[in-house]
């Protein structure tokens, strides 16, 4: 019997013995590098031996990534833009330097932690920590903090901030958002705005004067000048209505809200009657528009603004598509639970689309919207182009425009992002509001400044129409379609007013 237990005992010290160096050399698997498992067939070393060289060197590697981690501290630290850093609780655990002076916070210690919302009143901040956490993706969004007033006795002259946060997961449920000032750049636009429209009010009058008189001289000049009267005239008028699209431009952004003249109307009727305006045009080229929606969509809207939109974006469409082909309107209605996901250029490289950098390029919609999309089978938008589609005075490089076949209307030019940007059709000041134009005005329009749309374009169409769609508190974006490698223009208006989108102001 203690020969048996002695024997057993021997067994188990052996199997724990093997069991022991399947361990190690698992443990030193792991530790070692792949250079020095490529040599392990000729290393003379014990297995204790590799295994305190292995964790030397594992202590090698700790000290250089804490070295790695105090010198990113340290470029964060004093990094020109703000950085907060928020626990799975949304506690704020860190900040540099930078966003404790912009957000007038002071650092957290280990044991005196509070919340981020407790300091910075800002709830699209929060959204955004929360979104990221969600999707565990990286996450942007254009915002404008109002800070609060901590003592109502005596007011903080503070002025608001406009701020763009690029938001990151971390490891346990962490988040560090990068916030960007860019009130400095807004404050640059609206001095460019104004000056803009102090030259515009200066140029109405004499244009007005010069195109009294050169209509007046059109009728006594000799024959054989009348083309050349024609042609002053025709750019009197593009002036004019360059003068009158810069007016209004800064109208709708001054006062969008109050320019609106809301009535009910009929959404699918609208995008009819606005392509009964344009039929006579693509008649010409054999270019047919595929109505797919509603047979009525009911929305509260300033008609002819919004007919206006509609009108410039189909007006562009038959313009740039090939002979024979079909211009597709979609109309559907869906409702925003959180945010606009349908659109088609959510992704943070289309961001700057929405015209102005201070915008919100996620904006959320609240309540139900519809949908609208104007597909083409033309050339479609350079791709480099597609991020400043919607700003003013934008032209796009010629050369990185994809070249298409001359159309019916002689229109040989290869910039689409140029000419669209300034199609949009310019209404008379007389329309009563709610009244929808008549398509023998815009025809008409359309035919006196056809020939100037070719010299090249000031690039406000665009501008224009989406300021008018974020008037009535929905977007627009812009892409190319992947089936048809056409133009994708989406609109996103909501059915009821007063649902503006969060971060437009």
């Amino acid at each position: 019997m203690f020969s048996l237990g002695l024997g057993l005992g021997l067994l188990l010290i052996v199997l724990q013995q093997i069991r022991l160096n399947r361990n190690l050399r698992d443990l030193l698997f792991r530790m070692e590098s792949r250079h020095q498992q490529r040599d392990l067939p000729n290393n003379n070393f014990s297995m204790t031996s590799r295994l305190m060289m292995a964790a030397g060197q594992q202590r090698q590697k700790q000290v250089q990534l804490k070295e790695l981690l105090v010198s990113v501290q340290a470029i964060i630290a004093h990094a020109p833009l703000a950085y907060v850093q928020v626990d799975r609780d949304n506690y704020l655990v860190w900040c540099n330097v930078e966003a404790s002076q912009l957000l007038n916070i002071t650092p957290p210690s280990p044991h005196n932690l509070r919340l981020l919302l407790e300091q910075v009143r800002s709830y699209e901040l929060d959204r955004l920590i929360e979104k990221t956490r969600h999707h565990q993706q990286p996450q942007q969004r254009r915002w404008v903090l109002h800070p609060l007033n901590p003592d109502p006795l005596n007011p903080d002259p503070r002025q608001s901030i406009h701020f763009v946060g690029h938001s990151i997961p971390l490891p346990e449920g962490q988040v560090g958002v990068f916030l960007e000032n860019q009130q400095e750049l807004f404050q640059l636009a609206q001095q460019r705005d104004r000056w803009v429209s102090d030259v515009a009010h200066e140029l109405k009058t004499p244009l007005t004067s010069i195109r009294l008189v050169a209509e007046m001289l059109e009728e006594r000049v000799e024959p054989n000048h009348q083309p050349w009267m024609q042609r002053l005239l025709g750019e009197v008028m593009h002036l004019s209505n360059l003068v009158h699209d810069l007016l209004d431009l800064n109208l709708l952004e001054q006062r969008a809200t109050q320019t609106l003249n809301t009535a009910p109307l009929d959404l699918t009727h609208l995008i009819h009657s606005a392509w009964q305006s344009l039929e006579p045009i693509g008649k010409t080229k054999a270019i047919q528009m595929e109505y797919q929606g509603a047979e009525s969509a009911n929305i509260e809207a300033d008609q002819s603004r919004l007919y206006r939109v509609i009108l410039n974006l189909l007006d562009n469409s038959i313009k740039y598509s090939p002979s024979h082909s079909t211009i597709t309107v979609n109309l559907r209605q869906s409702i925003a639970e959180t945010e606009a996901e349908a659109s088609p250029s959510v992704a943070p490289t289309n961001l700057s689309s929405k015209g102005t950098p201070w915008d919100n390029g996620l904006s959320e919609l609240k309540g139900p919207y519809y949908i609208i999309d104007i597909i083409d089978q033309g050339p479609g938008f350079p791709e480099a182009s597609l991020a400043r589609i919607f700003e003013r005075f934008y032209r796009a490089d010629p050369a990185r425009v994809r070249p298409y076949t001359a159309t019916a209307d002689n229109d040989t030019s290869d910039n689409r992002a140029q000419d669209l940007a300034s199609n949009a059709t310019s209404f008379s000041a007389s329309h009563k509001p709610g009244a929808r134009p008549s398509p023998s005005s815009h025809i008409q329009t359309t035919s006196a400044t056809s020939h100037v749309r070719t010299t090249g374009s000031c690039g406000l169409g665009l501008a224009i129409a989406r300021q008018i769609v974020v008037a009535h508190g929905g977007t627009v974006t812009a892409q190319n379609h992947p089936e048809t490698q056409g133009a994708w223009l989406q609109i996103l208006i909501p059915i009821q007013q007063g649902n503006s989108p969060a971060g437009i102001q």
